[in-house]
């Protein structure tokens, strides 16, 4: 399936998906493909509250894009890299079965399939500012995010191979 298709679709079933891609394979290649795009949607999302923050500032927005554009294609990988092993290691003492690929490939994918939602966001940031509107989508956001990563883990940790 398409990785537009595979992204709708978990939005009906995390589950299913994340089934499908455990089947795929250990494929270290596809997880980083995976966090490396939504790190990347992550920095297209934020542009337009910078240039909206630029223009009322009065200042050159290159540098805080920069600065973005470092942070979420170098930094925020690595990071990410770490809250999967954390969360395989918490799983683990739950009673988990899964692998730290697992743990990633959820994480990760749970990231980039919640990334239409965060471009939503960074519209509504680079639009309309802040207000409750913007805490209200970056809200449905995070918890649609939570929901995929959640559902992901837990069928990544009950279903893995040790």
């Amino acid at each position: 399936m398409s990785l537009s298709r595979e992204i709708v679709a978990t939005y009906r079933g995390p589950g299913a998906v994340m089934r499908r891609l455990l089947a795929q394979g250990p494929r270290e290649d596809r997880a980083l493909m995976f966090i490396l795009a939504a790190c990347a949607l992550f920095f297209v999302a934020q542009l337009p509250a910078q240039a909206r923050q630029a223009h009322l500032d009065g200042v050159d927005p290159n540098p805080l894009m920069g600065g973005a554009l470092l942070g979420w294609l170098v930094l925020a990988p690595l990071l990410f890299y770490g809250l999967a092993a954390l969360s395989h290691l918490i799983a683990r003492v739950f009673g988990g079965r899964g692998t730290g690929y697992g743990a990633r490939l959820a994480l990760f994918w749970s990231l980039l399939a919640a990334s239409p939602l965060l471009l939503l966001n960074g519209l509504v940031a680079g639009f309309m500012g802040p207000g409750p509107q913007l805490m209200l989508v970056g809200l449905l956001w995070f918890v649609i995010f939570l929901w995929f990563w959640l559902r992901s883990l837990t069928v990544a940790e009950r279903e893995g191979q040790a």
